[in-house]
């Protein structure tokens, strides 16, 4: 037995979300209707202003309502350092740490030829252009340390060799308070090669 349709086309529209499957997508449709009304129409009216009024950034391609955003239009940030990040979550975990001062670009992905993402889909273009600025000395590439991520920043490593800015990568291995005992071995080789002096 199926339920009503508009309720089948909810809970189709909720395995859009990333990890939402059918059993889940059922779950939140039902707890909705079911048990937060008011909760089910705010959603409805956040989704919908936030598809009115937020754009990408001209500068850092991540999302804003202004013209530019809050990070870019800093004059507290350094213009010539730019840290290349995947999505607009990795530029927040990067902010989280105040260890950063420096601007940012965001991919909104990463290459995946299998999935048929390649360099025009995450913006290699847009970033070429706002390196050839020549504002730029330095980039970080922050991109995740995935198949996908590695060669997303081996791609733009190649990209921004014959330009004259210092090309960087965020380091990898042991966690901050981890013991080794509880790591894999694929990190605690990195951590080895990547080992520096003291």
């Amino acid at each position: 037995m199926t339920g009503p349709s508009s309720l089948q086309e909810l809970i189709s529209a909720l395995r859009c979300l990333p990890g939402v499957g059918p059993r889940a997508a059922q779950r939140m449709a039902y707890h909705l209707l079911q048990h937060d009304k008011p909760g089910a129409v705010r959603l409805t009216q956040a989704l919908g202003r936030a598809l009115q009024a937020v754009r990408r950034c001209p500068m850092c391609n991540s999302f804003c309502e202004e013209d530019l955003c809050a990070l870019c239009g800093s004059a507290k940030r350094d213009p010539s350092v730019l840290c290349v990040v995947e999505t607009p979550a990795d530029l927040l975990m990067m902010e989280q740490t105040h260890a950063y001062d420096g601007l940012y670009f965001v991919l909104m992905g990463r290459l995946s030829p299998l999935d048929g993402i390649g360099p025009r889909e995450i913006g290699l273009d847009f970033l070429a252009r706002r390196i050839a600025t020549g504002s730029v000395r330095e980039v970080i590439l922050a991109t995740n340390f995935t198949n996908e991520g590695e060669a997303t920043a081996h791609y733009i490593g190649e990209m921004l060799r014959e330009r004259s800015v210092r090309l960087s990568r965020i380091a990898r291995g042991v966690p901050v308070g981890g013991e080794l005992e509880f790591v894999d071995t694929g990190t605690l080789a990195q951590a080895l090669l990547e080992r520096r002096p003291v």
